[in-house]
């Protein structure tokens, strides 16, 4: 695992605990804090669904770029083959 990643999952590991944290501590009543709770975590899950998501859509305009390259080198090697 490369050091991005790890920082990236450290990241959001933070985030998530950080959140759940300042909800538990605010002075509301039981209800409501359950309800913060549940809408950051909702958030936190959006957010990570919207990271892989464009991280899958990255990952595939990479593979378009080689193999656009991959066709172009054997267009030029083609004719020496």
């Amino acid at each position: 695992m490369e050091n991005y990643t790890k920082i990236a999952i450290g990241v959001v590991a933070g985030i998530a605990v950080g959140s759940i944290l300042g909800v538990l501590f605010a002075p509301n009543k039981g209800a409501e804090t359950r309800t913060k709770i549940k809408n950051a975590g909702a958030k936190l899950n959006e957010n990570v669904q919207d990271k892989i998501n464009k991280g899958k859509q990255s990952l595939y305009a990479m593979k378009q770029n080689i193999l656009e390259s991959l066709d172009n080198i054997e267009e030029k090697t083609g004719d020496y083959i």
